[in-house]
């Protein structure tokens, strides 16, 4: 009887524990739960993430759930004392990409956080650069497409250099950067030369790159029309002639021949300098046809004017031609004499004063007396200029011509001019002959006097 006493004492004791316990659980099943997620939204493949669950103010053991895409469990932290951060690591994998929340659960009461999407990045490797066409080269005016391509990576930059250096917009404004292609759309010469491309990605202050090897871009241009000469020497008694074809501008290796009278008689592959040369053999006085050049390409073929293959022997008459160029204000500005022949492919032409042989390009004798102190000798020297004037320049002059490619054969001379330079500047001249005619100018008081 008195232990049954006991029992109820103790039962009414406990009973004000037993209703506060009740109020704590009924206060806590009401309470309203927001966590909060952090953590990163890219992360490279095989690097370390931290998401990271908190309950602001809460002060009761707190369970976490870290649930991925479809409500799957990833991970569970308990937190005892309610107040500190739950910390989920996790090792990033291709499959680990999708969106995170995490769920916090007190005594009766569940809270749902915000949603972290997280993007897995693969960085670049094996980065080349392969280009359209392949290989890269194209003729001048062509379109040139350059891909920087990798064997793997994601959310990838890319960065183009040009002969070592960086392509940019403001730099390089012959080039168009469109994703991972660099394009060309009109080549030109100055865009041939080396490239390379940098394939990278950034996570946050992490950046990682893959670099390519360097490629050779090629801009071949385009031949121009093939320009033709002919040329003749003398060995012994054997006359050699020669043909040569070249062109201004084009790419290397280019196909010259040598057609006669439309007909091809050699070719030759120039691989070192735009230009060919034909042996031909030539008789003088003999028409051996006519001549052109061809040249070809893989995408072209052009043709030369034509030349004739015939040498003709300097002979017939030569004479002076004299012409007088005035400046604006009627001032004697030059005498122009000319050497005409009545026949001869390939003259040599030089000049004599007073029978002293003035000195040209092929023959320079500086102890040759009388000469002009300002003269110029043009096409080939068939052309005297006499650009200043002085007493000393009067005397009779000639020409005479001979076969350039005999240098023992005979001159054949004109007959002499004289031209006589007075104190005012004033030029008369006439023939060696003492003909009678005569014509007179006179132009603001300066007198021209020629006597044929």
């Amino acid at each position: 009887m008195q232990s049954t006493v006991m029992k109820n004492l103790q039962t009414l004791h406990l009973l004000p524990f037993l209703a506060l316990a009740c109020f704590f659980v009924k206060i806590s099943g009401s309470i309203s739960l927001h966590p909060v997620l952090t953590g990163p939204v890219m992360a490279y493949i095989g690097s370390r993430v931290d998401f990271r669950c908190i309950t602001p103010d809460s002060l009761l053991p707190v369970t976490y759930e870290l649930m991925g895409d479809g409500g799957v469990l990833i991970a569970t932290v308990a937190d005892l004392q309610g107040d500190q951060p739950a910390s989920f690591y996790l090792k990033v994998t291709a499959t680990l990409k999708g969106s995170y929340h995490c769920r916090a659960t007190t005594g009766g009461s569940t809270g749902v956080s915000n949603s972290i999407k997280l993007t897995v990045v693969i960085p670049a490797s094996n980065t080349i650069v392969t280009s359209e066409p392949f290989p890269p080269v194209a003729y001048e005016g062509s379109r040139i497409v350059l891909n920087c391509s990798v064997t793997k990576g994601s959310h990838l930059s890319y960065t183009w250099f040009f002969n070592r250096k960086e392509v940019t917009s403001s730099t390089s404004p012959l080039f168009h950067r469109t994703g991972n292609k660099l394009v060309m759309g009109m080549v030109t010469p100055e865009q041939a030369g080396y490239f390379s491309c940098m394939a990278w990605s950034t996570v946050q202050d992490t950046r990682r790159f893959s670099s390519s090897s360097e490629v050779k871009v090629t801009v071949k241009v385009y031949v121009s029309k093939p320009r033709i000469s002919f040329s003749t020497s003398k060995v012994g008694d054997i006359h050699l002639g020669n043909v040569t074809c070249w062109s201004i501008r084009g790419s290397l290796p280019v196909n010259f021949s040598l057609l006669l009278d439309n007909k091809e008689l050699r070719s030759v592959t120039a691989t070192e300098s735009l230009a060919a040369w034909f042996p031909v053999h030539v008789v003088p006085g003999l028409d051996m046809g006519v001549a052109r050049c061809r040249v070809n390409t893989e995408v072209q073929e052009l043709i030369s004017e034509p030349v004739p293959l015939e040498v003709v022997p300097v002979g017939g008459d030569v004479k002076v031609e004299v012409e007088y160029l005035y400046r604006a204000d009627s001032k004697l500005a030059a005498a122009i004499l000319s050497c005409r022949l009545s026949r001869g492919t390939f003259p040599e032409v030089s000049w004599l004063l007073n029978n002293s042989v003035l000195p040209s390009e092929k023959h320079v004798d500086s102890h040759i007396q009388a000469v002009p102190s300002h003269y110029t000798l043009t096409d080939h020297g068939q052309i005297l200029v006499l650009a200043k004037f002085s007493p000393e320049d009067s005397g009779y002059y000639r020409c005479r011509a001979r076969n350039s490619y005999d240098d023992s054969g005979p001159w054949v001379e004109s007959a002499a001019v004289l031209v006589r330079v007075t104190a005012h500047a004033h030029f008369a001249t006439s023939s060696e002959q003492n003909d009678t005619s005569s014509t007179e100018w006179d132009v603001q008081n300066q007198t021209v006097e020629i006597t044929v």
